[in-house]
């Protein structure tokens, strides 16, 4: 907020202006921040339901146990669990106001989210060239849109990392990138929330069931 002195106004001279810091409440943003993951878990049970409701519909075309590489799948999943571990250590280090070592463990979950982003679309493009693309069948559509939507977040919180990692080596830990950190933290572990949702009910309910 800035306020302009009555004196200048009335005499006529160049404006002086105060800048008047205000306190930022902390638990308005974390529950602002809850309300949106809630959002997203609306989001995302659509998307669950539609792939249930759709996900036996192949259109003669290939099924899950035809497409999925579950060892693959597999691998993918460890990488997005390593991740979350990782991050788990640079809140550890954060705690501790370690600067250097919270970016060091921030560094080795962005490695591992990209690890996983480039193997999702590894199998996106796999899938494709094998002519099981989003429009041959609904399954494969309600399949794309799902994990489609989980890789999308997973590269928006690998870029928002990257954010809060320039943010830090310029500002420190300072409150507010603290308070950034810990609203990463939660959207990272919901990512992998439903990760292990889409990992036990797209493949292997696909391939075994």
């Amino acid at each position: 907020m800035t306020e302009l002195t009555d004196h200048a106004l009335h005499e006529g001279q160049a404006p002086t202006f105060y800048l008047q810091e205000e306190h930022h409440p902390e638990g308005s943003t974390m529950l602002g921040f809850w309300l949106y993951l809630m959002s997203d878990c609306l989001i995302f049970a659509v998307l669950f339901a539609t792939h249930a409701v759709l996900g036996r519909n192949y259109a003669a075309g290939p099924s899950p146990a035809d497409l999925f590489d579950l060892p693959l799948v597999a691998v993918n999943t460890s990488m997005l669990l390593f991740s979350s571990i990782t991050y788990g250590f640079a809140m550890l280090e954060m705690e501790k106001a370690n600067r250097k070592a919270t970016l060091v463990w921030m560094a080795v979950t962005a490695l591992f989210g990209i690890a996983f982003v480039g193997l999702e679309l590894y199998e996106f493009a796999h899938m494709i060239h094998e002519g099981a693309g989003p429009q041959r069948s609904a399954f494969l559509s309600s399949f794309f849109t799902l994990v489609g939507t989980h890789g999308i977040h997973v590269t928006s919180g690998i870029v928002w990392m990257f954010v809060l990692m320039a943010q830090v080596t310029k500002h420190g830990l300072i409150l507010e990138n603290k308070r950034r950190l810990m609203c990463l933290s939660m959207f990272w572990h919901f990512l992998d929330v439903v990760w292990i949702g889409v990992f036990s009910f797209v493949y292997l309910m696909g391939v075994l069931g």
